[in-house]
C-alpha cells in the first residue's frame, strides 16, 4: 500500500478502511513491519518481534471490532502475551514464555488489533527516561538524541514515527503522559483500575493503569471503550461511564470552569518556554468560552513525596521478593540496575509502620487533592517541566543518583499527584520548542470522569489541531 495511505490514518481510520475493503490487514501488517525495520536502528522502540504471528493472525478470520486489522504493539512491562517473552527491562526479573494472555490482552485482541512485538521499557519502569541495561536507550523520533520520555518511551516512539498508529502504555507516575508529551502524541492516563491489572503486584498500589498512546483523541476513547470495563475480581472497580467515550470526543464540553499553574514540588519555576506556552494555553481556552483562574493544590509536596517514597519503596522490595520467591534466589551482583538495587534495598529498609504511615499521609492529602477539585472541573499544567531533554543529561546509567533524581524532579514536576489520588489526566501535544520538540500541555479532571476530558481534547484538537506536524523520523 502507498505510503501515505498508511501514515496519514489513525487507527479507527485504518480500520474504516480494511471494512470498506480497499485494503487488508496483512497490508497492514506488512507496512507496519516495514516502519520497525526502517526506524527501529535508530529508535530502538520495538525490543521483540513477532512478525510471523502477526502475518497468520491478520490472515484471518479476525474478531470483529472497532480495531480489526490494525497493527499494535504491546509495552513489555506487566502484560503477558502467549508464547511471548517478558523481561520488564531487567537482567533479573525474565520470563522466557508466558503461558498465556493477561486479560488486558485478551481485550485488546477482541478490539481486533493484531499484536506485532513488544516495545521498549526502562528497568521495572522506574524512570521516566527510557533506557536499561538489559533493553538500551529509545529515542526521539523528533530528535534521536533526545528521550522519548519513560517508561512507555518505546511505545511512544514507535506510534509517533508512523510504525504504528497506537501501542500499549502504561503510567505509575507519568509514564503514559511523560512520553506523550516528549514525543508529540496523546496520553490519557485512566482512573485507577478503569482497566485490569496485569499483575496483583501492579495493581497492589494503586498507582499504575494500562491503557494507550495515540495521534488522536477519538482513538484513546475508541480503545478505552473497548478495554475499560470492571475486570471480575478487582476489588477497587470504578465508577461505569455513562456512555461510550468515543462519543464524548464530539461532544461540546460547555463552558468549563479551568484552573492552571505552573507551580512545582520543589519551588523552582518551571522552563520558561514551558511558561511561556502554558499562558498560551490559558488565552486559547479562554477564547474557546471556558472560566479560566490560576489556583495551586496547595498541598504540602515535602510531605506528599516523603510518603510516596516510603510506600513505593516497599512495594518496591516486595515485588523483587515476589520474583526471588519465583526464580529461587536473589539477584546477583550487575542484575540490577542502579535505580532499582537502590529500590530494592531502600524497600528492605522500611518497617511496616513507617509503610502504614506512608499510606495514611497519602489518604489524607489525597482527600486534600479531590476535594480541592470539587471547586473547578479540570486543572491544566505542563506535562513536564522543560521540552525533552537528551538522551545523555537524563541517563540513569552513566549519571551520578543524586543528580539523576534532581534532574528527573525538575523535569517531571506535575504528573504523580493524579496517580496517587486515581484521577484521569491526559497529555495533549498542543505546541512545539523553538527547536521543534513537541510541548505536552496536562489537563486532570475529577475522579472517574474521562468523559470531560475527552469532551475538552476533541475541542482543543479541532482548535489547535497537530494532526499534520510530524517528526523528522516518519512515515
Amino acid at each position: 500500500m502507498a505510503n501515505s495511505n498508511y501514515c496519514d490514518q489513525d487507527a479507527l481510520g485504518l480500520a474504516e478502511l480494511i471494512r470498506k475493503g480497499e485494503i487488508t490487514a496483512i497490508e497492514l501488517v506488512e507496512a507496519a513491519i516495514e516502519r520497525i525495520e526502517r526506524h527501529n536502528p535508530t529508535l530502538n522502540a520495538v525490543v521483540h518481534k513477532a512478525y510471523d504471528e502477526a502475518r497468520a493472525v491478520a490472515a484471518g478470520p479476525l474478531p470483529v471490532g472497532s480495531f480489526t486489522g490494525v497493527p499494535f504493539l504491546i509495552k513489555d512491562l506487566g502484560a503477558q502475551v502467549k508464547g511471548w517473552p517478558r523481561t520488564s527491562g531487567s537482567n533479573y526479573a525474565q520470563v522466557a514464555a508466558d503461558d498465556g494472555d493477561s486479560e488486558l490482552i485478551r481485550r485488546y485482541r477482541a478490539s481486533g488489533v493484531v499484536l506485532l512485538g513488544k516495545t521498549n521499557t526502562p528497568e521495572f519502569g522506574i524512570p521516566g527516561v527510557t533506557n536499561s541495561e538489559r533493553l538500551g536507550p529509545s529515542g526521539n523520533p523528533w530528535n534521536p538524541e533526545h528521550i522519548s520520555g519513560g517508561s512507555s518511551g518505546g511505545a511512544a516512539a514507535a506510534v509517533a514515527s508512523g510504525m504504528v498508529p497506537m501501542a500499549h502504555a502504561s503510567d505509575g507516575l507519568g509514564s503514559i503522559r511523560i512520553p506523550a508529551a516528549n514525543c508529540g502524541l496523546v496520553g490519557m492516563k485512566v482512573t485507577r483500575d478503569r482497566t485490569p491489572i496485569c499483575e496483583v503486584s501492579d495493581g497492589a498500589l494503586g498507582f499504575s493503569v494500562h491503557h494507550v498512546v495515540s495521534r488522536s483523541v477519538r482513538d484513546s476513547a475508541a480503545m478505552l471503550d473497548a478495554t475499560g470495563y470492571a475486570q471480575i475480581g478487582d476489588p477497587f472497580q470504578a465508577p461505569a461511564k455513562s456512555g461510550p467515550y468515543l462519543d464524548e470526543v464530539s461532544k461540546s464540553p460547555g463552558k468549563l470552569r479551568i484552573a492552571w499553574s505552573g507551580e512545582t514540588p520543589s519551588g523552582r519555576p518551571i522552563d520558561d518556554e514551558m511558561s511561556a506556552k502554558l499562558l498560551e494555553t490559558v488565552e486559547l481556552l479562554k477564547a474557546m468560552g471556558h472560566e479560566v483562574f490560576e489556583q495551586g493544590l496547595g498541598i504540602d509536596y515535602r510531605g506528599l513525596y516523603r510518603a510516596q517514597g516510603l510506600v513505593s519503596a516497599s512495594h518496591f522490595s516486595a515485588n523483587i521478593k515476589r520474583w526471588v520467591e519465583l526464580l529461587g534466589r536473589e539477584p546477583a551482583e550487575g542484575e540490577l540496575g542502579p535505580l532499582a538495587r537502590r529500590a530494592y534495598e531502600a524497600g528492605q529498609r522500611v518497617s511496616g509502620q513507617q509503610a502504614f504511615w506512608g499510606w495514611q499521609q497519602l489518604r489524607l492529602v489525597n482527600r486534600q487533592i479531590l476535594t480541592t477539585f470539587e471547586g473547578f472541573d479540570v486543572y491544566l499544567t505542563p506535562t513536564m517541566s522543560r521540552p525533552s531533554p537528551r538522551l545523555d543529561w537524563l541517563n540513569p546509567l552513566t549519571v551520578a543518583l543524586r543528580d539523576f533524581d534532581r534532574r528527573q524532579a525538575d523535569t517531571y514536576a506535575t504528573t504523580p499527584p493524579f496517580n496517587f489520588t486515581g484521577q484521569p489526566s491526559v497529555s495533549l501535544p498542543l505546541w512545539q520548542s523553538e527547536s521543534g520538540l513537541p510541548i505536552g500541555m496536562m489537563f486532570t479532571g475529577r475522579f472517574a470522569d474521562e468523559a470531560t476530558l475527552y469532551r475538552l481534547a476533541g475541542q482543543l484538537e479541532t482548535e489547535q489541531p497537530w494532526k499534520n506536524r510530524h517528526p523528522p523520523i516518519w512515515g
